[in-house]
């Protein structure tokens, strides 16, 4: 579990902390293997039998005060019994995980309606089948990835979808596809209940058994002809297709069939959804002519209109895919218009991811989905932050429910090790830390389940030995952190992480925008940035007057705190990025739908090099330069390296300079270190990057250029000037002036 405070060393009270202009929150990743550092928790058993406080629900830890019969909760101060089994198991101090750490992880006793559960885990494939062969190729390749990482014991479904839903059976000798058509009314459900056409334990092949007939269903997949769908949709063959792509109706289906067997079969099914474009028929069809309205001749906010989902229908739908067990992993392979905003929900709030990829012919999608399928993921996840009692939490971001009976509790059906929610925090009252010599304490609990491998013997007759054989576990997590005070504002700024900084204005501005438009996200951002240069500024003695007015010589680069020197940086391109970039730029709105999603679900350091790539040198392949640049060619030129590393976290680029000595490997060898350095970054990202290559002056390097953000004008206007970093600061230097007038 990994914490990030955005403020090390906290503010003593409200005063201090308004003063200062920083966010104060934390940045947690519950599943991390680790903490910040690295460091795993402490494991044990017994997790039931770890004593909380009676008057605020903290866990005990190793910063409460123990007495023979008694401990001090560390957050509330409050005085608490112990148990005699607690007694007797902390008379030997270091037998228990929470007397030697405060980062521990405990198993938790099943209930026994779990206990006989079989919980394994369970996979669905639904296809679009109102797509192309291309589209079709794609997903093949990338299911047969996907079997690939699936371990024995696993169940796999496969179904399809257009104008009629199609249920394979692979256990027979030959798969079998069941058709049910779909009405093409928005209220209409199936005639037919999927159960009745084929019972869900034939649609649920074993993967390690029915492998190979999995893959010849697989290519048996054909796209729908375009008869067909005019046919089924009611309209003339030389009428423009409307119909065809039954999606809503299929989920709904698919979720209510699934969930017969939740709570028996499975304790989650994960549900992999591929699109080829806006689902337009039947139940959750979306109207997509809103996105070619002329909204600037109507003198309406274009994104204000493409941001808010037009339907309820796909949110409702996570509600209940949520009852049933459901998680909804939502890949859109298009590059036409298919309303993200409205189908989001299906996927976020069911606990899955959503990926976007505006083509076939580059698609990561197969190693994306490989990655996601190897990496272990937990759910039925309940997250709780506690606090000391003089703060307490503000606004929680991510994807999640909040618990609708207790405050600050939130749940997460679905978590991998690099799901990130961000908090914030305020004072609960006007004297802050100042008057206590305890100093602030943060406990979060995670609670959650896995599913683990184990092997059950058979008779020792039986020539096959051994099944696989899985289990629920139940698990509790709980880190607990003592912080520090700051002695002033000095000491604040010394202790600013940018990262995490970084990290709660992304969701702040997100919300903005998603409520209230891009256009006051992008003054949210601007404004913050005025008032953090005036604060600092001020509390420094840096603004200089004259007969009462500030001149312009305001320090903009924060000089005397290098811990908030590279905000401005950030904050520049956060602006540029397409995430606050206008409609009439030319920015697609469900590339806007799917970086809120994505940015809104990192940690720090990834989000860093989403907003800012990270631009390092190379003098050879074998030999690094400089381990950062800024993003301006006038960085290029001036370091002399012929060779470049830009990493966007979605893009790793390898640039080689038009002045690149001609004798230099293009491109780099794969045994040398910038391929080690990009292989290392690819298996430690959450998703596939895209690798590039470009040869400078021999090749298109308008890609890598576009990076170059520091030369670019911030407004968006796709003007290149010299003064663009630095007419930013510009302005952020006159608007700071206006503000300590």
């Amino acid at each position: 579990m990994s914490v990030r405070a955005s403020l090390l060393r906290f503010p003593v009270d409200a005063e201090a902390q308004e003063s200062c202009g920083i966010p104060w929150g934390v940045a947690v990743t519950p599943f991390s293997s680790g903490d910040e550092h690295g460091v795993a928790p402490a494991y044990g058993s017994d997790g039931h039998l770890l004593p909380r406080c009676e008057n605020c629900w903290a866990y005990f830890n190793t910063y409460c005060e123990l007495e023979q019969w008694a401990w001090t909760c560390a957050l509330c101060g409050s005085l608490n019994g112990l148990p005699s089994h607690a007694i007797k198991r902390y008379s030997q101090s270091q037998a228990c995980a929470e007397m030697s750490s405060s980062f521990i992880d405990l198993e938790l006793p099943v209930e026994e309606s779990t206990e006989a559960m079989q919980a394994r885990p369970v996979y669905v494939a639904a296809v679009d089948l109102a797509s192309s062969e291309d589209f079709l190729e794609l997903i093949k390749s990338s299911l047969l990835a996907a079997l690939e990482a699936l371990g024995p014991g696993s169940l796999f479904g496969l179904v399809t979808f257009s104008h009629k839903i199609g249920l394979y059976d692979v256990q027979g000798p030959i798969p079998v596809v069941k058709n049910v058509f779909i009405p093409p009314e928005t209220e209409g459900r199936l005639p037919i209940n999927l159960e009745d056409v084929m019972p869900l334990l034939s649609f649920l092949a074993p993967v390690e058994t029915c492998k190979d007939r999995i893959a010849a269903a697989l290519e048996t997949l054909k796209p729908t002809t375009s008869w067909e769908r005019t046919t089924a949709a009611g309209q003339g063959l030389d009428g423009v297709l409307f119909g065809g792509r039954g999606f809503g109706t299929a989920m709904d289906a698919l979720i209510s069939y699934l969930s017969s067997e939740y709570g028996n079969t499975f304790a989650l099914a994960r549900v992999f959804a591929f699109l080829s474009g806006p689902p337009d028929y039947g139940a959750g069809q979306l109207d997509t002519r809103r996105y070619g309205e002329q909204y600037a001749s109507r003198k309406e906010d274009a994104d204000m209109a493409l941001l808010p989902e037009q339907t309820p229908f796909y949110k409702d739908l996570a509600s209940v895919a949520v009852q049933a067990g459901v998680c909804v992993d939502l890949f859109a392979i298009t590059n036409e218009y298919t309303d993200l905003a409205s189908l989001k929900f299906l996927s976020i709030e069911s606990g899955g991811s959503l990926f976007l990829y505006s083509n076939t012919d580059d698609s990561t999608l197969p190693q994306d989905m490989y990655r996601m399928l190897s990496r272990p993921y937990a759910f039925g996840c309940v997250l709780r932050l506690r606090t000391s009692s003089e703060f307490k939490l503000g606004r929680s971001y991510g994807h999640f429910f909040p618990d609708p009976q207790y405050e600050n509790v939130q749940h997460i059906i679905c978590c991998d090790s690099f799901a990130t929610y961000a908090y914030d925090f305020e004072f609960d009252n006007t004297s802050g830390f100042s008057r206590h010599s305890e100093p602030p304490v943060l406990q979060i609990a995670f609670q959650y389940s896995i599913v683990v491998p184990t092997l059950e013997t058979l008779d020792p007759a039986s020539k096959s030995g051994s099944r696989p054989k899985f289990s629920l576990q139940r698990r509790l997590r709980i880190r607990t952190i003592q912080y520090t005070t700051a002695g002033g504002i000095n000491d604040l700024y010394d202790n600013v992480d940018p990262e995490t900084v970084l990290s709660i204005l992304v969701q702040k501005v997100i919300l903005a925008s998603l409520e209230q438009g891009v256009r006051e996200g992008r003054l949210l951002l601007h404004d913050w940035l005025v008032i953090l240069t005036a604060q600092y500024n001020d509390a420094f003695k840096l603004a200089h007057y004259d007969n009462g007015s500030p001149v312009s010589r305001v320090d903009v680069g924060f000089s005397q705190c290098p811990q908030l020197q590279p905000i401005p940086r950030l904050v520049f391109a956060f602006l540029r990025n397409p995430l606050l970039r206008f409609h009439e730029e030319g920015v697609h709105p469900d590339y806007r739908i799917y970086l809120q999603c994505l940015f809104s679900a990192l940690e720090p350091s990834s989000l860093h090099l989403a907003i800012y790539p990270l631009l390092t040198s190379y003098a050879s392949p074998d030999k690094q330069a400089y381990p950062r640049h800024s993003l301006s060619r006038a960085a290029l030129i001036t370091s002399g390296s012929p060779i470049f590393l830009l990493d966007s976290f979605t893009n790793l680029i390898v640039y080689y300079s038009p002045t690149a000595d001609p004798s230099l490997p293009f491109p780099p060898p794969h045994d040398c270190l910038l391929r080690s350095t990009v292989n290392k970054l690819k298996q430690e990202r959450s998703i596939t990057p895209r690798l590039l290559f470009i040869h400078g002056g021999h090749e298109d390097s308008s890609v890598f250029e576009n990076y170059l953000i520091e030369e670019q004008d911030v407004d968006g206007t796709g003007i290149t000037s010299v003064m663009g970093f630095v007419s930013f600061l510009e302005e952020i230097t006159r608007d700071v002036s206006e503000y300590l007038k």
